[in-house]
């Protein structure tokens, strides 16, 4: 069995008060947690308008909304005395940790940064394990290789993961940053997931931004958004009828031509606007269809969602565009890659005609590819093992 580690985690809560990414970074501090490490959450504004404040829908340096979000978060999930934000802004400390965070930090035997939205201040580069975990992979390495900055902040890290799982293989087209990058999985806590019946009428849903940032050129290859793989799917509801939601956030998401076409339609920020809300909206469906980023499509990255993650361990089958995952996990069952509207069109059929088979395959493939007790301990052996 693993040793006890005093472990600290990074990551994008009170500046992303959302229950999407709430439930994700609680996999991780749950799942350390229950492995029997002491854990701590921890969150930097950075030195730039980062807080995003979806009741007044702007992003500033106010923190408000997103500290009391953190604060009933992390209270319902039993870690309301475990964690702490810094203020760049004003150079202060918030949290129930704030008054003793810098002695934790000094104690601290590994720090987990995930997805590299934190900046490692003085107090964190002491702690001898330092692990960089990449959830956006070409476009991270993509940064690194034409933004020095970007660079120099990734290597005050000790260890590297992606969650592209295919790095490395034939024909994929992750560029090469020079760091010695290794391949992870998110990681699910399961009986945070509980199996409820799915609903009578339940739809293929699933929440999605429209488009998360500028599309992006680099050495003759074009990596695009959500946006770019979505258009050759959108008559789908045509042939398959009004099964369809989507929870869509972005200014430039054609809301009124995509309800014209047959899609239900709904603001990303109402199934998202907790923890609670967004399992309910995942229980509350039949499954999942999603696109991927055009970029983890055409780079073969193996990327998969941890909103997918989310769905198979609810036991909802998911419909997923392939961006190479079927290289490392067992798909047709409880999983429907697609490749092309035909592709999907016979998925959804195929996962509606055999409806709780597929069910019960999404939950066994949860625990058998994504449970924290097998993603987390291999991360951490390979983060610390010797040279």
């Amino acid at each position: 069995m693993m040793n006890s580690l005093r472990i600290i985690v990074l990551g994008y809560i009170v500046r992303g008060p959302l229950g999407g990414f709430a439930s994700y970074h609680l996999q991780y501090l749950l799942g350390l947690a229950r492995l029997g490490h002491d854990v701590y959450y921890v969150e930097d504004s950075d030195d730039y308008p980062s807080c995003y404040d979806p009741a007044r829908d702007v992003t500033d340096t106010n923190p408000s909304y997103g500290l009391r979000f953190a604060g009933h978060i992390f209270k319902r999930a039993g870690l309301g005395k475990r964690w702490a934000y810094y203020d760049a802004h004003t150079y202060t400390w918030h949290g129930p940790c704030a008054d003793r965070i810098l002695d934790i930090c000094h104690s601290a035997d590994l720090l987990l940064n995930i997805g590299e939205i934190n900046p490692l201040r003085p107090w964190l580069l002491d702690i001898k394990t330092r692990i960089l975990v990449d959830l956006d992979p070409v476009f991270t390495q993509i940064k690194h290789l034409t933004n020095s900055a970007s660079l120099e902040r990734a290597c005050e890290h000790t260890a590297f993961f992606t969650i592209g799982e295919n790095l490395g293989r034939k024909g994929v087209t992750i560029p090469d940053d020079g760091l010695p990058w290794q391949v992870t999985r998110q990681p699910v806590v399961l009986e945070t997931w509980p199996v409820i019946p799915p609903p009578e009428h339940g739809r293929f849903t699933t929440v999605m931004l429209w488009d998360s940032y500028a599309t992006v050129n680099y050495d003759g290859h074009h990596y695009g958004m959500k946006s770019e793989s979505f258009a050759p799917y959108e008559d789908l509801p045509k042939k398959l009828g009004p099964v369809f939601e989507l929870a869509v956030g972005g200014v430039t998401a054609p809301r009124d031509e995509l309800r014209n076409g047959g899609w239900l339609i709904r603001d990303s920020r109402e199934p998202t606007r907790d923890l609670w809300t967004y399992r309910r909206y995942i229980q509350d469906s039949k499954a999942e269809f999603s696109v991927a980023k055009h970029g983890y499509v055409v780079s073969c990255s193996g990327w998969f969602s941890d909103r997918s993650v989310a769905y198979l361990a609810s036991a909802r089958p998911v419909l997923l565009q392939e961006t190479g995952f079927s290289h490392w996990m067992e798909t047709g069952e409880g999983i429907v890659a697609f490749a092309s509207p035909e592709e999907a069109v016979s998925g959804a059929e195929r996962i509606q005609s055999r409806y709780d088979y597929h069910c019960a395959a999404a939950r066994e493939i949860a625990r058998e590819y994504f449970d924290h007790r097998k993603v987390l301990p291999k991360l951490i052996e390979a983060a610390t093992a010797r040279p």
